[in-house]
């Protein structure tokens, strides 16, 4: 599996997302070559119905609350930076790791 990319923001954590709304269902779709995590969203991108799933989903992922979690940049395209309030690189990589093992 290739490496991601997490980066220490003021307030937390911060990482590259590119989402693929309509999908079978919402889960992680891999690394790309850059270090962009890939997650795949069964919501259509109308009304922000994509962002909600993506933000829910990482939620669930991380272990945070969906408040906690911000798009930004790229609220209209499918290339996102995510913030994660109040959590390091170090703790949100953890996470995503151990989910992925999960899978």
């Amino acid at each position: 599996m290739r490496r991601y990319k997490l980066h220490n923001g003021k307030k937390g954590a911060a990482l590259t997302i590119r989402v693929t709304p309509r999908s079978r269902k919402t889960e992680f779709g891999g690394v790309m070559e850059d270090g962009t995590i890939r997650v795949r969203v069964a919501a259509p991108p109308v009304e922000g119905k994509a962002n909600t799933a993506l933000v829910k989903f990482l939620a669930k992922v991380l272990g945070v609350r969906k408040n906690r979690i911000d798009i930004v940049a790229g609220e209209k395209g499918l290339d996102k930076i995510i913030s994660i309030l109040d959590m390091s690189a170090e703790d949100a990589e953890q996470r995503i790791q151990g989910f992925l093992g999960e899978e």
